[in-house]
């Protein structure tokens, strides 16, 4: 099949949509298919539309779906999608998720999050991350206890929760925060800069590349992942694959990576409640290698070759919906 992935995210851009894109476009590719990544509508037909986020590709989705009724059409849902923007938006976002003919979700509560109507359509894909090297396993620093926090800085991310629990830790606490991640404006930069000036505890590295943040992860004990809304973050499953701990913000898309039974969940915003589990982490050695043990239980969820099975599952599903719909419509 010759396939198209639309994703907003710009070539060369380390944003989520945009690793995910690439990432899909290799498993396809190792089967046989052929695919782009685009940013915009391509004049070239295709076999199959993948459309990454329902709310920022609606018009693209719309305007597919005029144009060629009879190629299936995949949306994969984000974030933002699920949890802001079919509240505010529900008309375009909603819209996108009835020109669909299969809904790809990116962790399992997915199903509970949107609207009954849709669910039919939806197959959960939990994304992959690659092992690290052998070499590169476990080398965590033994003259204090790093913390890393990975990703973008941004509102959904509420990026510095981790760099304000310090403030609650006691004086004894040899904690260090690491935060890695592009600042998503001005105003996200200025807070990383003020509170890195006024926090001992806490250190911003910004943007790192793929080695990089492997390196920072390998010599890291613990990583928070704080976000207020979470389509399915491919970092939880970099993190499992890595056999690294995770504190995690209590929200549907880190629950629908980690269970219900992990016992590394924070309240949304708390950072006091954060601070308490640092501690804990730090100084209870039975609790931090509970949080191992899971995540270690967890990292088979996230192997290239389970997120390639379920990605043609929607594939297939996505074909198989188009023609009854078609057959539907006469």
């Amino acid at each position: 099949m010759q396939i198209h992935i639309l994703t907003p995210a710009q070539p060369g851009s380390r944003a989520g949509n945009r690793a995910t894109a690439e990432r899909w476009q290799s498993l396809l590719e190792a089967v046989g298919h052929q695919v782009r990544v685009l940013t915009a509508l391509s004049a070239e037909p295709c076999d199959l539309f993948i459309a990454l986020h329902a709310w920022r590709s609606h018009e693209a989705i719309e305007a597919f779906r005029q144009a060629r009724p009879h190629v299936p059409i995949i949306t994969a849902l984000t974030g933002t999608d699920i949890y802001f923007h079919q509240h505010e938006y529900p008309q375009a976002t909603h819209h996108s998720m009835e020109l669909a003919d299969a809904l790809i979700g990116l962790h399992q509560l997915v199903g509970g999050d949107i609207p009954p109507q849709f669910r039919h359509k939806l197959a959960i894909v939990l994304q992959s991350a690659t092992a690290p090297d052998a070499v590169a396993l476990r080398d965590p620093r033994t003259d204090v206890f790093e913390v890393c926090v990975v990703g973008h800085l941004r509102d959904e991310k509420d990026s510095l929760r981790a760099a304000l629990a310090c403030h609650h830790l006691p004086a004894d606490s040899r904690i260090r925060v690491v935060n890695a991640g592009k600042p998503h404006n001005r105003e996200w930069q200025t807070k990383a800069e003020q509170e890195q000036g006024s926090n001992p505890r806490f250190q911003w590295v910004g943007e790192l590349d793929q080695a990089q943040t492997r390196a920072l992860m390998t010599r890291c004990r613990l990583m928070v992942i704080s976000s207020i809304m979470e389509g399915g973050a491919n970092v939880v499953s970099e993190a499992c694959r890595a056999g690294l701990p995770v504190l995690a913000s209590d929200i549907p898309g880190n629950r629908g990576l980690l269970g219900d039974d992990y016992a590394g969940y924070f309240r949304v915003s708390d950072d006091q409640h954060l601070a308490e589990l640092l501690y804990r982490a730090e100084h209870n050695a039975d609790y931090l290698n509970q949080l191992h043990q899971q995540v270690a239980a967890k990292a088979a969820a996230f192997v290239p070759e389970s997120e390639q099975r379920c990605l043609l599952w929607a594939v297939s599903q996505a074909v198989a919906h188009s023609r009854e719909r078609i057959s539907r419509e006469g």
